[in-house]
């Protein structure tokens, strides 16, 4: 695979339902030009291990906001299986409200070309990408679909990437840079 840290985002189109559950749109890589962009790519609507990452990443919104920073969610399902989802009772397994969008990439174009797409499924793995205000990719990591991600870790790395210092292992906001 192809390195893409350090080079252009690949440029994504996709439709979206509102955190909220009510309202479909679009979202554009330019959309988030200025901000800092987390984007994190789940397999499936209605699944085990998805729903503790998407209330995970909206329980600390407030730290990427604070942190110049967006969230999108991104499955291949469709953004009407999304609000479906957000819609649903948390007791029955739904979501419930959320601050950020969730993106459809039916096409499966945006998870193949972010290298997260298992083709044989139609699905994505677990790929989280952050993308600077100038539309550069600086993090990509990707799990096996069993794994969740940590919210304090992509924090973390935001923190460091935003430094601008050399971050040495386990660097924390308010420590020296080498």
């Amino acid at each position: 695979m192809e390195r893409m840290v350090g080079k252009k985002a690949p440029h994504f189109e996709m439709n979206t339902v509102d955190g909220e559950g009510k309202s479909f749109g679009k979202v554009t890589l330019d959309n988030y030009k200025g901000k800092w962009l987390v984007m994190f790519f789940y397999p499936l609507d209605f699944t085990f291990v998805c729903p503790t990452e998407i209330k995970g990443y909206n329980s600390r919104i407030q730290d990427f906001t604070n942190l110049n920073a967006e969230i999108l969610g991104v499955s291949t399902d469709s953004e009407h299986s999304h609000k479906a989802w957000i819609n649903l009772a948390q007791e029955q397994g739904g979501l419930g409200k959320l601050e950020f969008p969730l993106a459809s990439d039916m096409t499966q174009k945006v998870a193949r070309d972010y290298g997260v797409l298992i083709e044989e499924e139609g699905i994505a793995l677990r790929g989280l990408f952050i993308i600077d205000p100038e539309g550069i990719l600086r993090y990509s990591v990707i799990h096996d679909l069993n794994v969740g991600r940590s919210v304090d870790e992509t924090l973390r790395v935001l923190q460091a990437l935003k430094s601008g210092g050399l971050c040495p292992i386990d660097w924390k906001p308010g420590e020296d840079t080498l």
